[in-house]
C-alpha cells in the first residue's frame, strides 16, 4: 500500500464527511454574525453600554459601509443578482440534478449567505432612509435576524450532510 492509497482511505474527500467543510461552516457563520453591516458586532455592545468612543466609530463604520454597499448595488445591483441566480441555479441542477456532493455542500453554504446579503442590503436602506436612528438597536436586530438564518441554515446543512453520509455509507461508496 503506498502514500496515495493510504491518504485516500484515511482522509476522506467527500464534502459532508469532511471535517474541513464543517471548520469552515463554522467559520463562516460566526464571521457573518460577528460582522454587522461591516461594524464588528463588539463595538455595537461596547456603544450600547454608553462607551462614547465606541459609539462615534460605530457611527462613522456604519455611514462608510452603508455608502459602500448601497453605491454597489446602484451601479451593478442587477448584474450581481443575475450573477447571484446563476451560480445559485448551476449549484443546485449540479447538486441534486445530477447528485454532486460538492456542488450541494456549497448551494448549502451559498444560499443562505444570499439571503444574509439581501436582509444586509435592506437594513443598510433602512439605515440611510432613518439617518442611522437607533444605529445599535438595528444593528442588533440586523444581528438576531443574521443569527436566525444561520441556525436554520446549520440545521439544514447538518440534517443533510447526515442524510447524504447516510444514503453513501449504506451503499458501500
Amino acid at each position: 500500500m503506498d502514500f496515495l492509497e493510504l491518504a485516500t482511505e484515511v482522509i476522506d474527500l467527500r464534502s459532508f464527511s469532511n471535517l474541513w467543510y464543517w471548520i469552515a461552516l463554522a467559520a463562516l457563520w460566526s464571521t457573518a454574525s460577528h460582522w454587522v453591516v461591516g461594524v464588528p458586532f463588539d463595538m455595537v455592545t461596547r456603544a450600547r453600554r454608553g462607551h462614547e468612543r465606541s459609539l462615534h466609530d460605530m457611527r462613522v463604520l456604519a455611514e462608510v459601509n452603508v455608502a459602500r454597499i448601497l453605491t454597489i448595488i446602484e451601479v451593478s445591483g442587477p448584474w450581481v443578482a443575475g450573477f447571484a441566480a446563476f451560480v445559485l441555479t448551476a449549484l443546485g441542477v449540479l447538486g441534486w440534478g445530477y447528485r454532486v456532493e460538492f456542488a450541494q455542500a456549497v448551494f448549502l453554504l451559498a444560499l443562505p449567505m444570499t439571503l444574509v446579503a439581501i436582509l444586509t442590503i435592506h437594513t443598510a436602506r433602512s439605515l440611510r432612509d432613518t439617518g442611522f436612528e437607533d444605529l445599535p438597536r438595528r444593528l442588533r436586530n440586523h444581528r438576531k435576524m443574521v443569527q436566525g438564518i444561520g441556525v436554520v441554515s446549520i440545521f439544514i446543512t447538518a440534517f443533510w450532510g447526515m442524510w447524504t453520509n447516510l444514503n453513501y455509507g449504506a451503499l458501500g461508496l
